[in-house]
């Protein structure tokens, strides 16, 4: 396609020694992360906040820095851009054999379950099937990609109930250890109760962190509407009482 080969064409002339621009002939692989990581973000606001006309443009965004992380690799003898589109396209084919083969594979949850089989059978230097997994990622997600391996082998569980069980065990064990005031018990329950809403979330289809999110962004307009209200009456918000707060909380929550 001529749009993408004279973005690579831009990208390449950012980068020329001689004629490019001081900045891009800067960086290198390391030195672009937190702006690829920051754009990367980016559109994960622009697809929460349903805002097409952002989503292209910080599409855009990220794709330069893909772009470029394969201009810097070309440069060093690495790889190029055509590698990296090779590289994808086949393992697009091969890991979807219900699509470009013979295999049968009856729903999503059973596809994403073979996608990570011949992912760990292309990957034999790795031991665990929970290998691969980025340490980096925010604690949800991590936990949830994590729960997502171990159920491509069938550590699951079947259904929704039993996983209700398991959060009313982890309540009561984290209302045990809170009674022993021992700080390193009560962090571990919080985690295994964190980590087995996680597997809820999961098992309901749902993306935790997304979930986790639109409940923080609504709690963040729900107190606002709270500190307007003392505003606007030209009143201190911490003088006022727990009550009166949640009174107002209760207000907000009829403005939606």
């Amino acid at each position: 396609m001529k749009e993408f080969q004279k973005f690579v064409d831009i990208i390449a002339q950012l980068r020329d020694p001689v004629s490019g621009c001081p900045w891009d002939i800067k960086q290198t692989p390391q030195s672009l992360i937190p702006n690829m990581v920051e754009e990367l973000y980016e559109v994960v606001e622009a697809i929460e906040d349903g805002d097409n006309v952002a989503l292209m443009e910080e599409l855009g965004d990220l794709l330069l820095h893909i772009v470029m992380q394969a201009q810097l690799a070309s440069e060093s003898g690495a790889f190029n851009i055509i590698d990296v589109l090779n590289h994808i396209n086949d393992k697009l084919v091969r890991r979807h054999p219900h699509v470009f083969g013979e295999l049968e594979l009856k729903d999503a949850d059973t596809v994403k379950k073979n996608w990570e089989r011949l992912k760990k059978a292309e990957k034999q230097e790795r031991k665990s099937v929970l290998e691969g997994i980025p340490r980096a990622l925010p604690a949800l997600i991590y936990a949830q990609r994590m729960q997502e391996k171990a159920a491509s082998v069938g550590f699951d569980w079947d259904d929704v109930p039993p996983i209700l069980e398991k959060i009313d065990e982890e309540t009561k064990e984290l209302k045990s250890a809170l009674e022993t005031e021992d700080q390193t018990r009560i962090k571990e329950e919080v985690g295994d109760l964190l980590f087995t809403i996680v597997n809820l979330a999961r098992k309901l289809h749902l993306d935790a962190e997304s979930a986790l999110k639109e409940t923080a962004r609504k709690f963040s307009k729900r107190f606002q509407y709270i500190e307007e209200q003392y505003r606007q009456n030209g009143e201190n918000i911490n003088e006022a009482s727990l009550e009166e707060l949640n009174s107002f909380w209760e207000l907000s929550k009829k403005e939606e």
